[in-house]
């Protein structure tokens, strides 16, 4: 993609000279990809999460998949998940032979309705189609209410995989997201638009040193050194392949990218708060509706969604979005509902299945966040802005 010297993406990694350096010191190690570095990055994010474990691989959609399998999702199972979000978080359930079905967003917050996941638990409980799993997609780094989803897990008896692939960096009731107190397993990315980044990448934290083992084993060919698990040993060159695998590694290029990033996690968060605010301000009184937060959340600010109100408007969210893309802003839709892509339409889904997801989609926009965003650019953004509605 060939973009304009003045293109101002939606979402943008920054790469220091620390970066560089954390790099090239692996690179002139003896270790390039299985050495210390990948060990360190999951210490790190285990004492910045409180988590007991993590286990990094290299995506977050290998995090989804091998933590599923951990949990022993199968053929004849159901995942549920939300429809707002990449089909990552819907595909790691079919990548175990299961079944997916999803739960229609709260209105406000953009992530899975609790309301309507009570609702839809209650007659899966009537008919025998409970999940085995439910994937709660943290959007934009805004948490979903994981308190009264773990309530309902222990009612209905579901695991909980947290997809906080954009929320690294954010908390849920003063502790942070990754804790994994209210989940089986939580999940961030590291792609180069997320908070922080080891260029591509993903980790799974958890508190159970049986699902941390399984991850292990899964995301390296289900392969294991450890001689205490293997029921005959040849000697110290020995390894025994117990479960059907991946090769999901991370590299130790990729942990010392993420390991200097990490360093500047907090720092990165707050920037992202307080372009939001001025974002806020700068937007009141246009007919737009903004991702609500509450006390309880403290966001990572990932994205920075508006919602065109087009009942006020006359004009419509192609022409605002072809607009903006003219004057070299890299606006983006997040996301096109899942259960709408042809793959899912052909599983059985339709229009109309999720009402609230499909005219959030109807109305919603990405505007440009990342920590480099000037506040010239957001106020030349906005400027753009006003003039697409017509405002």
């Amino acid at each position: 993609m060939n973009l304009k010297k003045d293109f101002i993406p939606y979402g943008k990694q920054e790469i220091t000279q620390q970066d560089i350096d954390a790099i090239i010191g692996v690179l002139q190690s003896d270790f390039i990809t299985q050495g210390e570095k990948v060990p360190e990055f999951e210490r790190l994010i285990c004492d910045y999460t409180d988590a007991n474990f993590a286990v990094a691989v290299n995506s977050a959609t290998s995090a989804l998949h091998i933590a599923c399998l951990a949990l022993g999702l199968r053929k004849g199972d159901w995942l549920w998940t939300s429809p707002i979000s990449f089909v990552a978080s819907a595909n790691c359930g079919l990548y175990c032979g299961a079944s997916v079905d999803f739960v229609d967003i709260d209105p406000d917050t953009y992530n899975i309705s609790i309301s309507a996941l009570e609702a839809k638990l209650i007659i899966a409980k009537r008919v025998n189609k409970l999940p085995k799993i439910i994937v709660a997609v943290h959007l934009a780094g805004r948490s979903c209410e994981m308190q009264r989803i773990r309530q309902l897990s222990k009612e209905y008896g579901f695991f909980i995989i947290e997809d906080a692939s954009h929320a690294i960096g954010a908390k849920y009731l003063g502790k942070s997201v990754g804790s994994c107190l209210y989940s089986d397993i939580c999940v961030f990315s590291f792609h180069p638009v997320k908070i922080i980044t080891t260029a591509e990448g993903g980790l799974a934290t958890t508190n159970s040193s049986e699902i941390a083992e399984k991850m292990q084993l899964l995301r390296s060919h289900g392969i294991t050194k450890n001689d205490a698990e293997m029921d005959d040993y040849h000697g110290p060159w020995y390894y025994q392949q117990h479960h059907l695998g991946f090769n999901y590694r991370l590299t130790d290029i990729q942990a010392a990218l993420g390991i200097s990033q990490l360093s500047r996690l907090d720092e990165y968060v707050s920037v992202r708060n307080r372009l939001v605010e001025i974002y806020n301000d700068l937007l009141a009184g246009l007919p737009i509706r903004l991702q609500k937060n509450s006390s309880d959340c403290y966001s990572s600010c990932h994205l920075y969604i508006i919602r065109l109100d087009l009942e006020q408007l006359s004009v419509s969210r192609r022409h605002v979005f072809e607009l903006l893309r003219a004057a070299n802003i890299g606006v983006n839709v997040h996301y096109i509902p899942i259960h709408t892509q042809p793959y899912y339409r052909e599983l059985g889904f339709t229009d109309g299945d999720f009402s609230q997801a499909e005219q959030y989609y109807q109305e919603a926009i990405s505007l440009p966040l990342f920590p480099a965003l000037s506040i010239e650019q957001q106020y030349s953004i906005v400027d753009c802005l006003k003039k697409a509605l017509r405002f």
